[in-house]
C-alpha cells in the first residue's frame, strides 16, 4: 500500500523552538525513522499528518492546561491526534462519555454529542498522549518506539519554561509522570482514569474542570469553556 509520508514533519514554531534540542537529537531522528517504517508496513493510527496535531492546534505560547492520555484509540477512524478526542460524527468512546459526564456535573454544562475536542485545544488545552501512534487494533503496540522519551521532554519543557499550567493526570500511568512537573510552579490534579473500569473510583466527583478554571482565573488567565 502506498502512503504519502512527508520527508519532514512540520511542527508549530513555538514548539519547534522550545524543543529544538529534542527535535535535533539522534533519539528523535531514530524515533521518526521507526515511525515512518511502521506507517509503510502496517495500518497505523492516527493518520500520519495528524501525529503532531495536538501541538499545531495548541501552540506552545498558548498552553494553559495539559490533559495526558496514554496512546491513541486503535480502532480505525477514531484517533485524530488529540488525547481522548474522536473526529466529528464518530461514536463517543466510553472514557470520553465519562469525561463529558464529569464536565456536566462539575460545571453544569449539558452533555455534548460531538467527540471532537479541537475546540478545547484551540483554547489552550494540550490534549497529549504519551505515545503518539499505535498499530490499528493493537493497543500499546508502539510503546517501545521511543515516544515516551519525547513526550516526557515535552512535559519537562512545559514545566521548566512556563508558569501556572494545570496538569490533569488521570490513572496510574499518567500519575507516574508527576515527577517531571515542578509542583511549586504549576497545579497538578490527580484522579482515577475516566475508563468505565475506574471512573467510579475517583474520577467522578474530582471536579478538575472547575478547579482548573479557578486556578487560571486566580493567575489572571482566560478560563476554558468546557
Amino acid at each position: 500500500m502506498t502512503r504519502n509520508l512527508e520527508n519532514k514533519i512540520d511542527i508549530e514554531t513555538g514548539w519547534k523552538n522550545a524543543l529544538k534540542s529534542t527535535f535535533d537529537s539522534m533519539c528523535f531522528l531514530s524515533l521518526m525513522r521507526g515511525v515512518k517504517k511502521e506507517y509503510l508496513k502496517k495500518e497505523v493510527c492516527p493518520e500520519f499528518k495528524n501525529i503532531f496535531r495536538a501541538f499545531d492546534l495548541c501552540p506552545f505560547s498558548k498552553v494553559k492546561i495539559v490533559i495526558l492520555g496514554q496512546d491513541p484509540y486503535h480502532n480505525k477512524g477514531q484517533a485524530d491526534g488529540l488525547s481522548f478526542s474522536v473526529p466529528l460524527g464518530t461514536s463517543l468512546p466510553p472514557s470520553l462519555k465519562n469525561i463529558y459526564k464529569e464536565i456536566s456535573s462539575d460545571c453544569g454544562i449539558e452533555n455534548k454529542t460531538s467527540g471532537d475536542l479541537s475546540v478545547l485545544a484551540k483554547q489552550g488545552v494540550l490534549l497529549l498522549n504519551s505515545i503518539l501512534t499505535v498499530r490499528a487494533h493493537s493497543p500499546a503496540s508502539h510503546r517501545d518506539l521511543g515516544w515516551e522519551g519525547f513526550t516526557d521532554e515535552v512535559l519537562k519543557t512545559l514545566s521548566d519554561k512556563k508558569n501556572n499550567v494545570v496538569f490533569m493526570l488521570w490513572g496510574n500511568y499518567a500519575k507516574n509522570k508527576k515527577s517531571l512537573i515542578d509542583k511549586d510552579k504549576h497545579l497538578v490534579l490527580e484522579a482515577a482514569h475516566p475508563s468505565p473500569f475506574s471512573a467510579y473510583g475517583g474520577f467522578f466527583g474530582c471536579k478538575h474542570f472547575s478547579k482548573s478554571n479557578k486556578y487560571l482565573k486566580a493567575n489572571k488567565k482566560t478560563t476554558i469553556k468546557w
